[in-house]
Order: C-alpha cells, then sequence, then structure tokens
C-alpha cells in the first residue's frame, strides 16, 4: 500500500470530511479535516489578539480554517511546522462557504506513523489524546507593535509578517529616470 492509500485509508477510519463534502454540513458541526498546509498567516488585528489563518488543500479542494487564542496552546507548533495536518474543529458559515474554527491539530504523518506501526486504535488513541503539544507561542513573549501608526494594532512576535514598507524595493533602481521635463 502507497503512502498516500495509506492516509486516504486513515482519513476514512477517523471519520475526516474533504473540502467537496464541507459545504454541505450544518454550522455548529464538530468536524476532522486534513491536507497538506497550502498557507499560514498570522496578522495583526487591533485588539492584540492572534488569530492564525490556515488553509489546507486535500485534492477536492481547499478548507480554510481559523485557530484561536484559546487553542493555541495545544496546536500552534504543529500548525507551523507541519506540512500535512489533521485538525478537529467546527464548521461556521461564511456565505455559500464554510469555514473550520479550529480547536486541534495533529501531524497526519505521525498519526499514519501511529496506525501503520500498531494499528487503527492506536491512531485513534493519539486524536483522543488531551496534553498540548510544544509551542513558541507561550505567555511570556515579546511584545512588538506595527511602527507605522496603524491603529495601534499589536503585531505578535511571531507573526510572519512585517511592517509595511521594510522590505519594500528600491524602484528609482528599476527602469527608466526622467531628468525632467522637456518642455
Amino acid at each position: 500500500m502507497t503512502g498516500k492509500e495509506h492516509h486516504h485509508r486513515l482519513l476514512r477510519e477517523v471519520g475526516a470530511t474533504d473540502a467537496a463534502h464541507l459545504r454541505g454540513l450544518v454550522p455548529g458541526q464538530k468536524v476532522l479535516v486534513a491536507g497538506v498546509r497550502a498557507s499560514t498567516q498570522t496578522p495583526p488585528i487591533q485588539s492584540g489578539k492572534r488569530v492564525i489563518f490556515c488553509t489546507l488543500e486535500d485534492g477536492s479542494g481547499l478548507v480554510d480554517i481559523a485557530f484561536f487564542e484559546d487553542s493555541h496552546e495545544a496546536c500552534a507548533h504543529t500548525v507551523f511546522h507541519s506540512g500535512l495536518l489533521l485538525v478537529r474543529g467546527t464548521v461556521e458559515a461564511r456565505g455559500p462557504r464554510r469555514t473550520v474554527v479550529g480547536e486541534m491539530a495533529w501531524d497526519l504523518d505521525e498519526v499514519a506513523a501511529a496506525r501503520r506501526d500498531h494499528g487503527p486504535q492506536a491512531a485513534l488513541d493519539l486524536l483522543g489524546r488531551t496534553t498540548p503539544s510544544p509551542t513558541p507561542a507561550g505567555s511570556a513573549t515579546p511584545q512588538r507593535t506595527l511602527a507605522d501608526g496603524t491603529a495601534g494594532a499589536r503585531l505578535h512576535p511571531y507573526a510572519d509578517l512585517q511592517p509595511a514598507g521594510t522590505r519594500s524595493a528600491d524602484l528609482r533602481r528599476l527602469g527608466h529616470r526622467s531628468q525632467g521635463s522637456a518642455g
């Protein structure tokens, strides 16, 4: 059995929902989703609270997930350091689309290895664990504030964004510079 087939079998056993079937679920319903982490963002928010936005691609489409601060201790490390994710959360409706508010995340390769080496029950036991994974987003982290006056929004120290203009290109070095008007 190939790794891909093994992962698909595991996802069927644990009851994961793919992106194509997510739209048919009712808001408030608990769900497991899985896929390749296509993007992760932690934009600055005026309240200073950190929200991790993650998009998974599962072969049938994209699943948008939001992890709020109450879930970070348990899953932020996994979200930022794993390429294949299995996420437990709650379905929310955003217009015709469905998103997931994430509560827990696992490295899908670790869950698949537990199933392969110790059987299906080992994978289910792993999903039922309550001990959090280590996370760099501890409470003693330094605080950064955007320097350009954006309404006091705070940038979390582990955010992958920088204040506007810190990496901008020197446009004067690109292309032609006019010496002034000919007339």
